[in-house]
């Protein structure tokens, strides 16, 4: 089995794997330029989809979709389980968005991003039969100091004491949601600011393990896949992320169980939700936000902006293109 990272040391640089997933998160972030701000989410979603599906299947390596749109029968495209690249290369397990934040590209709002996420086969964690996780991301100063089971406010305490700074400095990010006004309350109940997202969980989680970003925490329940893509890019800033799944129902929870997911407060770890460093995240902007700019069409051009995560060497690159528009769009 060839390793992904089998020839990424700082001394043998990669096969350029990272830099052939860009070419598809840009692709699948430009063919939904015409229905940014339209109110046509699934048609922006169905645009990425087929784009990221076109370029994916010309990337020298052999991915398995472990993180994907869905089943089979509710998807034609990018389906869990599904085969993508040439078949040559690297085994990988692959986890895709083609849009996360399809409800932010429909309205035109921030923090809108295409996705791919890659681990060595074998390594990520499929938790597709729970949609829901509780989630706790910070920046390397979080690592060893909070903990998704102490209480919030005291993770706040913690984690400022470990950034050096007042409490009232601290900023939380949290998704808008009624299930989590409570949480949004203690919060700043403990001195802390909140940031409340109305979509963009990965976006929210990488943000909060920056060094140098505007949050200092991100907190609450959203996407289960979500939680694994952010686990692959937390891999690279070195910061702290930890899961807990949150079934909807008891059904849900017995088709995890049975899919051999833990349950019962049950903390999924870094190294849990994705085994090792070996990863690769990959995301280009579809509109504006704190990670990178958003698509930008101008006269004959369309400019993207992207990220590469390295978790082998904790690298962050920024990828910034210019693409012909009679060529797109």
């Amino acid at each position: 089995m060839v390793s992904l990272t089998a020839d990424m040391s700082p001394l043998h640089p990669d096969r350029n794997l990272a830099l052939e997933l860009v070419r598809a998160t840009e692709a699948a972030a430009i063919r939904s330029v015409p229905f940014i701000g339209r109110g046509r989410k699934e048609e922006a979603d169905g645009a990425a989809v087929d784009a990221m599906r076109a370029f994916l299947d010309t990337v020298n390596f052999d991915g398995v979709i472990v993180i994907g749109e869905g089943e089979k029968d509710n998807a034609p495209m990018l389906f869990n389980g599904e085969r993508v690249g040439t078949g040559r290369g690297p085994q990988c397990d692959v986890a895709v968005d083609p849009i996360d934040g399809t409800s932010l590209t429909a309205a035109g709002r921030n923090n809108a991003l295409s996705v791919i996420a890659v681990s060595d086969r074998g390594t990520m964690l499929d938790a597709s039969t729970v949609f829901y996780m509780d989630k706790l991301v910070t920046g390397p100063a979080g690592v060893g100091v909070v903990d998704i089971r102490l209480p919030i406010g005291e993770n706040i305490r913690r984690l400022a004491k470990a950034l050096g700074k007042p409490v009232d400095e601290l900023v939380v990010s949290v998704l808008h949601r009624d299930r989590h006004d409570r949480l949004i309350e203690e919060i700043r109940e403990a001195g802390a600011g909140t940031r409340l997202m109305s979509d963009g969980d990965v976006a929210g989680g990488i943000n909060a393990a920056r060094h140098n970003a505007r949050t200092d925490m991100c907190v609450g329940i959203g996407g289960s896949p979500e939680g694994i893509v952010t686990a692959c890019a937390i891999k690279a800033l070195g910061g702290h992320i930890q899961g807990r799944l949150a079934p909807l129902n008891d059904d849900e929870k017995q088709r995890g169980i049975d899919a051999g997911l833990k349950f019962d407060g049950h903390v999924y770890e870094a190294d849990e939700l994705v085994t090792g460093s070996n990863t690769l995240f990959v995301a280009t902007g579809v509109t504006d936000g704190q990670l990178v700019a958003g698509v930008r069409r101008e006269g004959g051009y369309v400019y993207t902006e992207s990220v590469v995560l390295r978790g082998a060497s904790g690298t962050l690159r920024r990828i910034t293109s210019e693409h012909l528009t009679s060529k797109w769009l």
